[in-house]
């Protein structure tokens, strides 16, 4: 009897120490969760691949847990919008076989036109592609493309590990895994979705859970903002500022139910005059996070209240996560976005199928 009292005490202490390594051991240390996602991704000299891997892993993320994700959500969006960036530059490299225009823009460089800036503010919108091909086409497309593309590969690197490890390991995980620059938004993000997600569970504290979750989800996007991004930003040229604000946009085509807005553009929210004389830089910031707060969540905040199993929201998320979408295709509506007052127009169409 004794030894079998022996026994049960030994079996009943070793169940007490697997308890309390399962909830104080972290499943991965952070370089562990980051290398999984990693090894999960094309290599980064495969641009498009590679961005279109980011965007359905984030688009993932948002359909497997729409009431709590929503930066995921958004950032499908944004990661697209840069892959369709990449596209661009295939036309820029090229203008005059994809635009048609009515009369010629004039032979001088970016700089000479923009000292007649308010006398020919739409000949200096027009020209800027053409001065791009014409004098500027490796630093800008080469070297500034380059830094946005691994701005969205820095983006996956520093916020989407979080998930994962939120996901498999709660709260705790990130808790003994986050370093102390990212306490600040993503950790104080992670606990105010980790508090909402629960007062969900009540009826009585939904409407609460879900103020807490889309705070704590802004913070995750402050964090990519200021930590992540803004660094990058500061590294790009004078031009490419210029070309990066006017660009500067997120687009929900697709996503957006009938009367609601779908398009958040930058310059448009600036004004296409402070922007173009860089009184307004998308670069900066202060700049960019007014356009985000007051322009791009609002808007983003309709599409995604819209989403449900049926809607159009998870239509296009989930083609993105399948990795549908046509890049020529949101190419051409992006440019002919971008100069839809000059009358230029994008003559880029899908191959005919026979």
């Amino acid at each position: 009897m004794i030894e079998l009292a022996f026994v049960g005490f030994c079996l009943n202490r070793i169940g007490f120490f697997e308890n309390f390594l399962n909830n104080t051991v972290m499943i991965k240390t952070r370089d562990a969760w980051k290398k999984s996602l990693e090894e999960k991704l094309p290599p980064k000299h495969k641009y498009i691949e590679r961005n279109k891997a980011i965007t359905a892993y984030y688009a993932e993320l948002y359909l497997q847990n729409p009431s709590i994700f929503k930066w995921a959500g958004m950032a499908a969006f944004a990661s697209n919008q840069v892959g369709i960036a990449i596209a661009v530059v295939e036309i820029l490299k090229s203008p005059s076989g994809m635009v048609t225009k009515a009369g010629q823009a004039k032979e001088q460089n970016v700089f000479e036109l923009g000292l007649s800036l308010y006398g020919a503010f739409f000949d200096l919108l027009l020209a800027v592609p053409m001065a791009l091909h014409n004098f500027g086409t490796q630093q800008l497309l080469l070297d500034d493309l380059e830094k946005i593309k691994n701005g969205n590969d820095e983006i996956f690197n520093d916020v989407a590990w979080m998930h994962e490890a939120y996901l498999q390991g709660g709260l705790k995980e990130l808790e003994e895994t986050v370093i102390e620059s990212e306490r600040e938004y993503l950790l104080a993000g992670f606990r105010l979705i980790d508090e909402g997600a629960k007062k969900l569970q009540n009826p009585e504290t939904k409407n609460e859970g879900k103020a807490l979750i889309g705070k704590g989800n802004v913070l995750l996007l402050k964090h990519e903002q200021v930590n992540t991004i803004q660094p990058i930003f500061e590294q790009i040229t004078t031009i490419g500022k210029v070309v990066v604000s006017f660009g500067g946009m997120l687009d929900f085509e697709g996503a957006a139910e009938n009367g609601h807005g779908r398009l958040s553009s930058f310059s448009q929210y600036s004004g296409n005059v402070e922007t173009l004389s860089r009184q307004k830089c998308l670069t900066n910031r202060d700049d960019r996070w007014a356009w985000i707060e007051n322009d791009v969540l609002p808007i983003w905040a309709k599409v995604d209240a819209s989403y449900n199993n049926g809607s159009a929201l998870h239509r296009v998320l989930t083609a993105m996560a399948n990795q549908e979408p046509s890049a020529l295709q949101h190419t051409t509506a992006f440019m002919n976005a971008v100069y839809p007052v000059i009358g230029l127009k994008f003559n880029v169409s899908e191959p005919a199928v026979a």
